[in-house]
């Protein structure tokens, strides 16, 4: 599950994880310039059922052995022994448990860490065990449900580019003419905006998948096929159909069909657990030191709510790699082809079909020159990556049950791992070849593509749309030619693309791809790791312009506020005599109207917070705030006047000036909620 990659500290990352997607820091300083103009121990090292070798100096990253047939189980546990426990403790993160196959067998089994660090009252803490303990793997449960998907295209049940509307029994609301298929939902090209509510509950709460594709379902804004835009409700749909086709419950045809399939014996995607599997349950923390966390309910369920040990996910990884491991294979090798392969071409994607694509389920993660097929996943407590080398006949799988001290920690810590271990076993077989590209005509797409872009995985038609202002990235044009990403793709620091071959851009001194969609003389969209796209931002919503204007109105409607009773004071000292009714009428009314713009952000402020801290907020207090802001756009109307009464009278330059502010003021912060979807008839999120 990615709420997304969708809250704070969860969109470390703007794919599934996810984003991955809300960068935490720039959420953090779009909420707290809101905030401002509205209201101004450690974790041990202990590795289960393995004895540690001797200790050996090992590199935490790329080194020697450079050589695949280097990969042992000893070379590779010693390399995880010397990277693991150091970094738990760093961070602060709980435990972690990882996974190794290679050539048909699991290669090694770890756990590093606490699945309980005994922090609760008469507790002991408990080390990771790699086959006992289960982590939630969030959104690389969607891997099973695309594998569950692909099992009935096989067996002829369903049609991957059939209208998906023929295997439903609620009507799917669509803006766009094209039928969506299950094609487009597994390479999350739907066209489906991102929702918030419901995403994860707290312990105890029911799921029920058909409601939970039928309730509110989101807004369709692309059209199917052309846009990657990363969606929970998409694999949720996608999961709805094996439930409907079937004829039954979607984690009863997973366990019977897939789980077992693949020998994964201790795993489900029940919530709450079954009682045998509850006490295996690692606990999942914020930090080390902290209190662990109550299970989370992940709705819906096929996007993120499997729960399994670090085994089962080296069972599942051989079974995607064409062992027979429960059995009965769990895809004949025809379809694993299909699933492992990009499923969108150019006649969908455009030139974005030159970059990085999906393939069924899984991420194109290519590295070092070796195809690479992966998936990352996150809840609020646990975070997983899992990669594959068709080729290689490799793969590994990691998870941690803590997010650590830092807002990227998780996130990074994973990437060490998987990209560590990429580049020591599994090093670039040929050399990075050089551009294709002249420099007139790199200088000339660099100029094209220059501008302010927001994620595709967007909230567009609710007042969350708001939040796309903590997730802007900055194109600029170099002078050689190269284009500047402020911050970089899947990053929090700025990052710099040379263009390889026409309208593909790789990472200088790194090995991200960037593709762009250029028509009739603009960029319609930047696509990059495969589910997602950067979108151009219109000037009025970009962040240099929205956030200055909201600010300044919001500072002056303080300031006014602040002062109105001073004046209305001092003019009772000096015995003035009163306006005219007409004046007063406009001014109180101007007055009521600056107070319920001012409550209406901080309730604004309040309710972003609540939600992108996966807490729901009342419909009634929503439409409250909404009236409150309503109350100030209509407020322009008699601070029009307002001024208008000032200059007749000749008030002075002062008043007509300070009136004057106001007005804008409300104009301003009017605009703003306009804009940016304050005022939608719509409360969901």
């Amino acid at each position: 599950m990615d709420p997304h990659d969708a809250t704070g500290r969860l969109a470390t990352r703007s794919r599934p994880t996810g984003p991955r997607t809300i960068r935490p820091g720039r959420l953090a300083a779009a909420l707290a310039a809101l905030a401002v103009t509205a209201t101004v121990a450690g974790c041990g090292a202990d590795a289960a059922r393995t004895t540690p070798p001797p200790p050996v100096a090992v590199p935490a990253a790329p080194g020697a052995p450079a050589d695949p047939a280097a990969l042992t189980a000893r070379d590779l546990d010693a390399w995880l022994d010397g990277l693991l426990p150091a970094a738990l403790d760093r961070t602060g993160i709980a435990g972690a448990t990882v996974a190794v196959v290679r050539d048909g067998r699991i290669l090694t089994a770890r756990g590093y860490g606490h699945a309980d660090t005994g922090t609760g009252a008469g507790g002991s803490a408990v080390p990771v065990d790699p086959e006992r303990h289960l982590f939630r793997v969030g959104s690389v449960s969607k891997l099973l449900t695309a594998t569950a998907v692909l099992q009935l295209v096989e067996s002829g049940a369903v049609d991957l580019d059939a209208d998906v509307q023929s295997y439903l029994d609620f009507t799917l609301p669509r803006k766009y003419d094209r039928p969506v298929t299950l094609r487009h939902l597994l390479t999350h090209t739907a066209g489906f905006e991102e929702r918030i509510a419901g995403l994860i509950g707290p312990e105890g709460s029911r799921t029920d998948l058909r409601r939970a594709m039928v309730t509110d379902p989101p807004e369709q804004i692309y059209r199917p096929g052309t846009v990657p835009a990363y969606s929970n409700y998409g694999n949720g749909l996608a999961g709805y159909v094996v439930e409907r086709v079937t004829g039954t419950r979607f984690e009863d045809y997973v366990a019977r069909n897939v789980l077992a399939r693949a020998g994964m014996t201790s795993s489900t995607f029940d919530q709450p657990l079954p009682g045998p599997l509850r006490d295996r349950m690692a606990k999942g923390y914020d930090t080390a030191s902290a209190p662990a966390q109550p299970f989370e309910i992940v709705n819906p369920a096929p996007a993120g709510a499997l729960t399994a040990p670090a085994t089962d996910m080296a069972r599942f990884m051989l079974a995607q790699l064409g062992e027979p491991m429960g059995g009965q294979p769990l895809l004949n090798r025809a379809t694993l082809a299909l699933m492992q392969r990009p499923a969108l071409d150019a006649a969908s994607l455009g030139t974005l079909a030159d970059g990085r694509r999906m393939n069924l389920g899984f991420f194109d993660e290519t590295r070092n020159g070796r195809r690479i097929l992966g998936h990352g996943g996150d809840t609020q407590f646990f975070h997983s990556e899992l990669q594959i080398y068709p080729e290689e006949r490799a793969g590994i799988f990691v998870a941690l049950n803590g997010n650590g001290h830092g807002a990227l920690d998780s996130h990074r810590l994973r990437q060490a791992v998987v990209t560590g271990f990429a580049d020591r076993y599994f090093p670039p077989v040929t050399d990075r070849p050089a551009g294709t590209v002249d420099a007139p005509t790199r200088a000339e797409h660099a100029a094209l593509a220059a501008g302010t872009y927001a994620s595709s995985r967007a909230m567009a038609s609710t007042f969350l749309a708001v939040t796309g202002l903590a997730d802007q990235t900055r194109v600029s044009a170099r002078p050689d030619g190269r284009l500047l990403f402020e911050p970089g793709p899947l990053s929090d620091s700025p990052a710099a693309y040379e263009e390889i071959a026409p309208w593909v851009w790789r990472e200088v001194g790194g090995q991200r791809v960037v593709s762009m969609r250029v028509a009739d003389g603009r960029v319609e969209a930047i696509g990059m790791e495969s589910a997602f796209a950067l979108l151009p931002v219109p000037p009025a919503r970009s962040l240099g312009v929205a956030v200055p204007v909201l600010a300044a109105s919001t500072v002056v409607l303080v300031l006014a506020l602040s002062v109105w009773p001073v004046g209305v004071v001092r003019r009772r000292r000096l015995g003035r005599a009163p306006r005219d009714r007409a004046g007063r009428i406009a001014r109180v009314s101007t007055r009521v109207a600056v107070a319920a713009t001012v409550l209406a952000l901080a309730g604004w402020v309040l309710s972003l917070v609540t939600v992108m801290g996966l807490r729901d907020v009342p419909d009634a207090a929503l439409r409250t705030v909404q009236v409150l802001q309503l109350v100030g756009l209509l407020g322009v109307l008699p601070a029009a006047v307002r001024l208008v009464d000032d200059v007749r009278r000749r008030a002075g330059w002062h008043r007509a000036v300070g009136s004057c502010l106001v007005l804008l003021a409300l104009a301003g912060t009017g605009w703003f909620a306009v804009e940016f979807m304050l005022l939608a008839p719509s409360v969901s999120y």
